[in-house]
């Protein structure tokens, strides 16, 4: 009788799922490193006594930041509707991140002003970017990490 290799198994299942799941675009590419970088953020951020802070939020933060920025503007920037980003600053201001004050240009519009607890927050933030830089510089290599990060400002250049 016949017994079937364990490891022949496992070839031919990965094999399998190679067809079923072809490999990752470069959006995906993209994608999946972005995932660990919000998740150690948020990591971060609730062991530094932020624990109210979401992964929502991260969108209102990201780089450049929202401050003075009009909230119409932000959402154009942002990529989203202004509904959901008045929601998220609705949740942020109420949380003490941000607030919305008065344009001093146009009394009919506002302006997002971070507040300490957000200036704090992005601190922290930036913190653990510079962390995974360092990681990431370390397992890859001064060179190629720094390769990397050229090929992506390029790209942001061209986009």
């Amino acid at each position: 009788m016949a017994t079937s290799n364990p490891s022949s198994r496992f070839t031919k299942a990965v094999a399998a799922e190679e067809q079923q799941f072809p490999p990752p675009l470069i959006g995906a590419l993209l994608r999946m490193p972005w995932d660990s970088v919000q998740r150690h953020m948020l990591e971060r951020l609730h062991e530094h006594g932020f624990a109210d802070f979401d992964a929502a939020y991260l969108t209102v933060f990201q780089y450049p930041g929202p401050e003075g920025a009009r909230p119409s503007d932000l959402a154009t920037r942002l990529r989203t509707s202004k509904q959901a980003l008045n929601y998220l600053l609705g949740e942020l201001e109420r949380l003490g991140y941000l607030e919305r004050r008065a344009d001093p240009d146009d009394r009919r519009s506002k302006r997002v002003a971070l507040t300490q607890r957000g200036r704090a927050a992005i601190s922290v933030i930036r913190e653990a970017v510079s962390d995974i830089e360092a990681t990431w510089a370390q397992q890859l290599g001064s060179k190629r990490f720094a390769q990397l990060r050229k090929l992506l400002l390029d790209l942001n250049q061209l986009a």
